[in-house]
């Protein structure tokens, strides 16, 4: 009968402890490793030993502090070697990055999408971007695993896609299609974009040190990832956080889902577009010169803007009611409506906020800009190799 965990589990978890301290906090020394994970010194030695024989960290010197005394040596993510693949499938671009152990954008590329393109079409596009990428790959660079965010519901167990309004998609199987595309040994995990981003944030961005956030990220539909208690809720399947399908307004404009008066029929790309009197034009361009003509004094972009800005502060209010978050975040074209139309949001907010959920609650953009789903892609597949740091292929 096993009484607890063998020394070559303990001595695996702590691998991991220590490999995912570095890879978020990025060149920390040896002492702090020490303070930070409960272990002793000899012990964080020989964890840093292992993990650098692997190539996984790489130990030096620290920056002359002017202290007395022998200082301790720096243990530093092997950024440039260890890499994750990461893809963004957004409506109107594709994105494709090579992400670094540590979090660094090593190399990306992007490209336009066209509407309506399937996952069998969308998947060589990535591909290519890919393979573009490994012309410039360090000799001895070792890939962990690759990370797909797309706008959608997507089932956890194997990232099928079940369905994905502002696509078109339904029941892809994109993490499949991309893998045999790209024709390399490690698994391609799928998310949702605003999961992965809000991962990310929570992880190293604005939400660092939060355990209770929302990412709510816009595209032509909204979508938010929720870290609850410091983990990510997904609910049963994997498809929790499509806040964008909340039901407003009853009997409301017919929303893609198929359903009428949803939250995004009010302030996703097509809202705003209609209300500013530009129902013909689409995409974040489109977006973006409404934001730019109420800036310059068009009266009618104003009205689409406060109006647009109004309604998400009505349903921001009922996420701030139900999840009693520390902290929002807005993200893609949401990012923008907030900023244009921060003090309509924020008023809204504290009319329909419960006061005790409002006490602590902060508005912020992404830290990490528009790299957070490709950055939060890549810690999906990052995270099979902070389980095992030796199981490093």
């Amino acid at each position: 009968m096993r009484t607890g965990p063998s020394q070559d589990e303990i001595r695996r978890q702590n691998l991991g402890a220590l490999l995912r301290h570095v890879h978020v906090h990025g060149a920390t020394t040896r002492a702090e490793l020490t303070n930070t994970l409960g272990l002793n010194r000899s012990t964080i030695g020989a964890l840093t030993a292992d993990l650098a024989a692997a190539g996984l960290v790489v130990e030096g010197a620290p920056k002359e502090t002017g202290r007395a005394g022998r200082p301790s040596l720096v243990v530093r993510p092997e950024s440039a070697r260890v890499f994750a693949y990461a893809c963004s499938i957004e409506v109107d671009r594709l994105r494709a990055a090579r992400v670094g152990l540590g979090g660094a954008v090593l190399d990306r590329r992007e490209l336009d999408r066209p509407r309506g393109l399937s996952a069998a079409e969308v998947a060589p596009l990535l591909a290519g971007a890919v393979k573009e990428m490994r012309h410039a790959l360090p000799a001895d660079a070792v890939c962990v695993g690759a990370g797909v965010a797309v706008c959608g519901m997507v089932r956890r167990d194997d990232g099928l896609v079940r369905l994905g309004p502002t696509t078109g998609w339904v029941d892809e199987p994109i993490g499949t299609t991309l893998g045999s595309e790209l024709g390399v040994d490690v698994p391609v995990l799928v998310g949702n974009v605003a999961e992965v981003a809000a991962f990310a944030e929570h992880a190293r961005g604005a939400a660092a040190g939060c355990d209770n956030v929302i990412y709510l990220y816009g595209d032509v539909g909204v979508g938010a990832g929720i870290i609850a208690g410091g983990r990510r809720l997904t609910g049963h399947g994997g498809y929790s956080g499509e806040v964008g399908h909340m039901v407003v307004v009853p009997d409301g404009a017919r929303c893609e889902c198929g359903n009428r008066g949803c939250w995004e029929t009010e302030i996703g790309e097509h809202a705003l577009l209609r209300a500013a009197g530009r129902s013909d034009a689409r995409g974040r361009d489109a977006v973006l010169a409404v934001f730019d003509a109420a800036d310059n004094g068009d009266a009618r972009a104003q009205t689409a803007v406060r109006q647009a800005g109004d309604w998400l502060g009505f349903g921001v209010a009922n996420l701030v009611n139900i999840f009693n978050p520390e902290m929002v975040i807005f993200g893609g074209t949401m990012r923008d409506l907030y900023l244009a139309a921060a003090a309509q949001i924020r008023s809204r907010l504290n009319c329909n906020g419960l006061p005790a959920c409002l006490e602590h609650v902060r508005l912020r953009t992404p830290k990490l800009g528009a790299d957070a789903p490709l950055i939060g892609a890549a810690e999906l597949a990052f995270e099979r190799l902070l389980a095992d740091p030796l199981d490093i292929g």
